[in-house]
């Protein structure tokens, strides 16, 4: 059958000008080449679009994987943004593995992502805290930093930074961002330790509630303590420098004066910390540092604990 259907068309096309046969063999390619590319789109609009429903399982994975709670659910809710390679992912995965457990002793949701992009003010109206681990302050697309700021200005969301969130500058062919400059104390990074070294942090605000139970004066056994262009502004309040006398080894990498290693911002409406020390996963086996850690969650979300500290 389908040999006397071509056999007939054949002869058909045969008795036909060659004007138009040529323009119907246009005609006959041009649909083909359409009807060819309209598969192969409809093939690729549902890979992306699998894809992108794989992103947002594995975005979701560590709520689920950890039996947390959802936003609606729980006390108060939580976005960590941290990154998801290099040197300090090793420091996030041990802080990811405390905040899984404390979510669960204290009946707060928890939720992970590891690219700025996500970032937007739908997004953040779902959260009361945002915690900043290790991720630096560069990169974000527009709307993303517009988003931030506004959450945090206006005392939408509360702010708990470590570590990488001060690394500002020029970096990676990005501007520096002048407003968090500005949010961290008008500060730009100068240089760290690359070698790494221990020193002791000094509180400097006992009576602030993110030092309760935190010794006055606490071993960091390493560490690559940064340095910047100057001393962080009026605005913000220190909790805790770091005595650059105790450095072991010791080294010219100093501020020469005081060095802050624990700030807030006292100029915008949401509670915000910043917490610098935040390199290794070692830092979890030192009891004042994960009290620190536990005493800033609870401040920067305005909330209480509802049972007692527990490491």
């Amino acid at each position: 059958m389908q040999q006397s259907r071509r056999i007939i068309v054949h002869k058909c096309m045969a008795d036909l000008p060659v004007f138009f046969r040529r323009l119907l063999l246009t005609i006959i390619v041009t649909t083909a080449l359409q009807t060819a590319l309209h598969i192969a789109f409809g093939r690729s609009m549902k890979s992306s679009n699998s894809q992108s429903s794989i992103n947002n399982t594995q975005m979701l994975s560590h709520i689920k994987a950890s039996g947390q709670l959802a936003p609606d659910t729980a006390r108060f809710a939580v976005l960590v943004l941290y990154e998801n390679g290099g040197h300090h992912l090793a420091y996030s995965k041990a802080a990811t593995a405390f905040l899984n457990r404390w979510s669960k002793q204290q009946n707060f949701s928890v939720h992970y992502i590891q690219n700025a992009d996500l970032i937007d003010s739908a997004l953040l109206s779902k959260y009361q805290l945002f915690i900043q681990l290790d991720y630096p302050p560069y990169s974000w697309p527009q709307r993303s930093m517009q988003a931030f700021r506004s959450a945090v200005t206006k005392g939408r969301l509360g702010w708990l930074g470590f570590h990488h969130a001060t690394l500002l500058g020029e970096f990676d062919g990005y501007p520096m961002w002048n407003w968090f400059s500005w949010f961290m104390g008008g500060i730009r990074f100068k240089n760290y330790i690359a070698d790494f070294a221990s020193a002791y942090v000094d509180v400097k605000a006992p009576h602030h509630p993110v030092m309760q139970g935190v010794h006055s004066r606490f071993l960091v056994s390493q560490e690559e303590w940064y340095t910047y262009d100057q001393v962080p502004g009026p605005y913000i309040k220190v909790l805790a420098t770091v005595d650059e006398s105790s450095y072991r080894p010791d080294t010219d990498i100093k501020m020469h004066g005081p060095h802050p290693v624990i700030w807030t911002n006292t100029k915008v409406k949401a509670r915000n910390l910043y917490i610098f020390m935040g390199h290794g996963p070692g830092l979890w086996q030192n009891p004042d540092y994960v009290r620190l850690f536990w005493n800033a969650l609870f401040w920067t979300a305005g909330k209480k604990p509802m049972h007692g500290f527990t490491d």
